[in-house]
């Protein structure tokens, strides 16, 4: 055998193994909570990939948006950072937003990952330390406007709160603002990390996110006590999950996946 041939053989022998790899390893998509893709989908897309050869491609869109997604057959799987009716109301009101419609299937499967904390934030150089339900409520829906009111300073309030379609937005107004509506003048941000950037340049902003996203990123935030407001982080699928996204589900569910929320 010749030289040239040889080299040809070896060639052609790697090139089939590489593809041969490419076509084991896959991708999956999953739409839905930005909560969900900050607190593990993305910070453990490397080591799902060591484990499985798999890589996760995430949309975060919402929670609403995600459902949405996973409705229309855009997606297998949808992330959701609240209880399964919640996910699905907050479905309806971005669809609704949209000018759109939807039909709520009656097997979806709700595949819990693990627990987050919801907790109020203001601006770090607010005084205010610790707020009830009741005083979070007033600040949020208007009826307190000034933060004097609750002993900080003389100082309009200015809430900022996620989108219509959040999570996250939609458990506090229901856990603690009784389901009232957020304030006219709200301001109203795409994402988690805007919602703590946006409390941060504003010294009279409040807002609510979760409190693992908010220990990875407080910029110019502090966190306000209160009591526990919780939530389930979950992935969600139409009827039994594929092959591929029950590896997903499996491997959040494992220890090597736990430790994200250490």
């Amino acid at each position: 055998m010749s030289k040239q041939l040889l080299k040809i053989m070896v060639l052609v022998f790697c090139s089939l193994s590489l593809m041969a790899s490419l076509a084991s390893a896959g991708q999956i998509k999953v739409w839905g909570s930005t909560t969900c893709q900050k607190r593990f989908l993305e910070p453990g897309a490397a080591a799902y990939k060591s484990a499985t050869g798999d890589t996760i491609k995430v949309y975060g869109v919402g929670t609403g948006k995600g459902m949405m997604a996973l409705l229309s057959g855009k997606t297998k799987v949808a992330a959701a950072s609240s209880p399964l009716t919640s996910a699905i109301k907050s479905a309806q009101k971005a669809a609704k937003k949209a000018g759109k419609e939807i039909t709520i299937p009656d097997n979806l499967i709700f595949h819990e990952i693990a627990k987050d904390v919801i907790v109020p934030i203001v601006n770090k150089d607010n005084p205010v330390s610790a707020l009830n339900f009741d005083q979070l409520a007033k600040l949020n829906t208007g009826a307190i406007t000034n933060w004097k009111e609750v002993g900080g300073p003389d100082l309009p309030v200015k809430v900022v709160t996620s989108h219509a379609g959040s999570a996250t937005r939609a458990v506090f107004q229901k856990k603690v603002m009784k389901k009232a509506d957020y304030v006219a003048d709200a301001t109203i941000v795409k994402s988690t990390r805007l919602e703590i950037q946006q409390v941060s340049k504003n010294k009279g902003g409040i807002g609510a996110v979760s409190e693992g996203f908010y220990k990875l990123n407080p910029e110019g935030a502090k966190l306000v006590k209160t009591d526990a407001i919780s939530r389930p982080l979950a992935l969600i699928t139409v009827g039994t999950p594929t092959p591929e996204v029950q590896k997903l589900i499996d491997f959040f569910r494992s220890t090597a996946g736990q430790k994200f929320f250490e």
